[in-house]
């Protein structure tokens, strides 16, 4: 079995409805203070999402030992049950009683204009997931409550278990001095391209300086692939041409599990960072962000045709 790496972060119900026509036609401007409109959808489709349950699905399809952290309702029946179908061990998930699972209901419309509304549910109570005797090669904190975020990294910080943080949807809740507390504590920072513009915004400082306290940085720049900072080097690495663009949703997800994987396995950055890209690109020819499902053959031949790697035996 591989070693387990520990994927903190939200845990959640997508629901995602099409409305057949265009929001605007039906949003009067000179009336938007008194807005009252509804919206037949007869598309809707139901997704599992959030980003430990995104990063421990990619990282089961490479062959990894994800085990999430995260916490979720009374109504996670379905998504506990997907995960033991997949192999993925629920031991750190936690059920808050009375709660709901964390989920987002999007209405997009022709335009692929959309609407949403989140209810955070159980992710409110993120923090009381505690990780004490949990072990681990690495681990990862990715976008969940604030306080979740901040309780996990010190947490693992005071267990010796080297983590990633990833900002990603959190970036409104973290300040300037947010940002610097956690980058005391992580080992490593993954952010994309807009991501990294704000967090040298409120730190005042540059990525390429933030890089020199930490082991690495990686920032994704879509389609144009992502750069590495790390042992004071810069590393631009060429993106994967993905089979189709149809969905970004999950991608950066994809693209954390890579990177864990080929840390777990004793790979540089440079060469855990290439498979990383591959993943994003497998992940965004698919519609929703667990909808994908290559073999692990098929990974491991993406990735030598671009990169000249080969995946690590399974045990």
């Amino acid at each position: 079995m591989a070693a387990p790496v520990l994927v903190c972060g939200s845990m959640a119900f997508d629901t995602i409805a099409v409305f057949e026509g265009r929001f605007k036609e039906h949003i009067l401007p000179d009336r938007i203070h008194a807005l009252s409109v509804s919206f037949l959808t007869p598309s809707m489709r139901k997704e599992f999402g959030g980003c430990a349950g995104n990063i421990a699905y990619n990282l089961r399809l490479l062959g990894g030992n994800p085990v999430p952290v995260a916490t979720v309702g009374d109504d996670a029946g379905d998504y506990l049950e997907r995960l033991s179908t997949l192999g993925i061990d629920a031991s750190r998930v936690k059920t808050i009683p009375g709660t709901f699972t964390a989920q987002c209901f999007i209405t997009t419309d022709l335009d692929d204009n959309q609407i949403a509304a989140f209810h955070p549910g159980a992710m409110a109570h993120a923090a009381d997931n505690d990780l004490t005797g949990a072990v681990a090669q690495w681990a990862i904190v990715a976008p969940d409550a604030k306080e979740g975020m901040f309780a996990h990294a010190q947490r693992l910080k005071a267990a010796g278990i080297p983590f990633i943080f990833d900002l990603g949807q959190a970036m409104p809740l973290f300040d300037g001095d947010d940002l610097r507390r956690m980058l005391e504590l992580t080992q490593a920072l993954t952010v994309n391209d807009y991501e990294a513009g704000v967090i040298e915004q409120r730190t005042g400082k540059r990525i390429e300086e933030l890089a020199r306290t930490l082991q690495a940085v990686v920032v994704t720049r879509g389609a144009e692939g992502a750069t590495l900072w790390t042992e004071g080097r810069e590393h631009a690495i060429a993106p994967v041409r993905a089979k189709a663009v149809v969905d970004p949703t999950g991608c950066g997800d994809a693209h954390r599990a890579g990177l864990l994987y080929g840390l777990t396995n004793g790979w540089s950055w440079l060469d855990s960072c290439k498979l990383a890209n591959v993943m994003g690109a497998i992940k965004i020819a698919s519609r929703g962000p667990q909808n994908h499902r290559p073999t692990r053959e098929e990974i491991g031949d993406l990735l030598r045709q671009a990169y000249g790697l080969s995946l690590p035996a399974l045990d």
